[in-house]
């Protein structure tokens, strides 16, 4: 015999089948949130409030924006946990940030997320659903604070860099400048190239927009996204050239006093609108050069064949 429940059983049974399947995936992303609530408190109260490293509450913004936007294809996905390779992922990044955290090194306790989300998802959904969120969690990867070691080896030649392209340029256009390693002499000012104004912390932010970008709305142009990533470099140097050189001239013409505070703020501000809308401007030079370069190809068997006739 079949028994027969009425309908407020079947529903009470119902519910409760949904409670628990609902249960463990709760307690499992919960427990990740309790385990990273000190990272980001850390972050917040510290690097998330400097200039160089303020993009990275964007970042997380914008990793969670990408999964919203695959919601149709998650919702289409097969669910097939992968247990094993899970756990794997998942107690090999809990070890990464308990040492990390331990030894205060906050790039790699903020990027041991990344194989933490992805033990979560392999143990809950498997490898279909983890492909379709892979760069989005991977892109989680800019949200991390520089490595010191990275900061320190590359901020002195970059500094270098943009002051002798500064000095240069103002001096061939008459100015009373001179440059001694990283500090720059213009009329009775001495002025040092800070480390905010070497590039190198604007490459990572800019890195992390451009990746964005070509990934959101170029990825199906392999070519063009790859070229604008790797213009992402010149481009950053170029916006903070242009940056020093408006600090130099408004302390030349204005005393060095003019430059400190919220006017210092407001060009790293103006630095970043310049370096997209330089990339916007290159993204748009480099369509019309594609487009050129298909109607050339196009109109060549044309003429050939009017040439034959």
């Amino acid at each position: 015999m079949v028994p027969v429940m009425s309908y407020s059983e079947a529903l009470i049974t119902t519910k409760s089948q949904a409670t628990r399947s609902l249960l463990w995936p709760a307690l499992l992303a919960a427990s990740v949130i309790v385990a990273y609530i000190p990272t980001f408190i850390t972050l917040a109260q510290g690097p998330w409030q400097t200039e160089q490293e303020g993009h990275g509450p964007l970042i997380i913004a914008a990793a969670v924006w990408l999964v919203w936007q695959s919601r149709d294809k998650l919702r289409k996905a097969t669910l097939s946990p992968s247990p094993l390779p899970g756990w794997l992922a998942l107690i090999g990044g809990l070890i990464v940030l308990v040492l990390s955290r331990n030894q205060d090194i906050w790039f790699t306790e903020v990027a041991s997320e990344i194989p933490v989300l992805a033990g979560c998802i392999l143990i809950l959904a498997g490898w279909q659903v983890l492909r379709i969120v892979a760069f989005p969690i991977g892109f989680l990867i800019f949200s991390a604070p520089a490595p010191g070691w990275m900061v320190d080896g590359a901020t002195v030649p970059l500094k270098v860099l943009i002051s002798d392209l500064v000095t240069n340029g103002l001096y061939a256009l008459g100015y009373p400048i001179a440059q001694n390693g990283v500090v720059i002499e213009i009329g009775p000012y001495q002025l040092l190239v800070q480390d905010a104004c070497s590039g190198l912390n604007s490459i990572f932010a800019l890195s992390a927009i451009g990746v964005f970008y070509v990934y959101a709305f170029r990825w199906h142009e392999k070519i063009r996204g790859l070229i604008l990533l790797a213009l992402i470099v010149p481009i950053t140097i170029t916006a903070n050239f242009l940056r020093v050189v408006a600090l130099v001239l408004i302390a030349y013409y204005g005393g060095v006093e003019k430059i400190e505070g919220v006017l210092h703020d407001m060009t790293g501000i103006a630095l970043f609108i310049v370096a997209v809308l330089l990339m916007f401007a290159c993204d748009g030079l480099i369509s019309l050069i594609g487009n050129f370069i298909v109607r050339t190809r196009r109109s060549r068997p044309n003429s050939a064949a009017m040439t034959s006739t």
